[in-house]
């Protein structure tokens, strides 16, 4: 059955990531952690049309052959249920997710890892906040926080004397 065909009774299937530079990708964005999965995603706005797709990988530090394989079956099937509970709006984004599965997913109750995927989608899925504006310098503008420097004294003074600064007479 082609992956695009919808399974009966049910919503049509999530998409998957196969190749290594949509992986990349999706590690370039943003990411969300739990003891049990890291997901790391990022919207699509170029490359190829559809929905959400969905890549597993599960890293050999995790365990053997035969672990690695049933934390990644556990995974694909929790994506598949929480994408279905997100509703379409969370299907059909244009979004690239990775779920890297722990060892923890192994011994974890099902619900749990599923509502960690349910979560993992709506955060890694998010949109990014507008860039602030850029200063003068090339900068991004600075707000008035907490930093150490200046701390409230307004701005920051250079000991350098360049073009244009005024002349002290000692």
């Amino acid at each position: 059955m082609p992956e695009s065909a919808a399974r009966p009774g049910g919503e049509p299937p999530i998409g998957r990531i196969t190749r290594r530079p949509d992986y990349l990708a999706a590690a370039k964005g943003r990411r969300f952690h739990t003891e049990r999965l890291t997901a790391q995603g990022r919207l699509r706005d170029d490359g190829p049309p559809g929905g959400l797709r969905v890549g597993f990988t599960v890293t050999k530090r995790e365990g053997h052959a035969t672990e690695r394989n049933r934390i990644r079956r556990r995974l694909k099937v929790a994506a598949q249920i929480a994408a279905g509970q997100a509703g379409p709006a969370q299907r059909d984004k244009a979004a690239d997710v990775v779920l890297i599965g722990r060892r923890d997913a192994l011994a974890a109750p099902f619900a749990q890892l599923v509502e960690d995927v349910r979560q993992a989608l709506g955060v890694v899925t998010k949109p990014r906040a507008p860039k602030p504006p850029v200063a003068e310098g090339g900068q991004p503008a600075r707000s008035a926080g907490r930093g150490k420097r200046g701390a409230g004294k307004g701005p920051v003074k250079s000991a350098k004397a360049g073009p244009g600064a005024p002349e002290r007479n000692s």
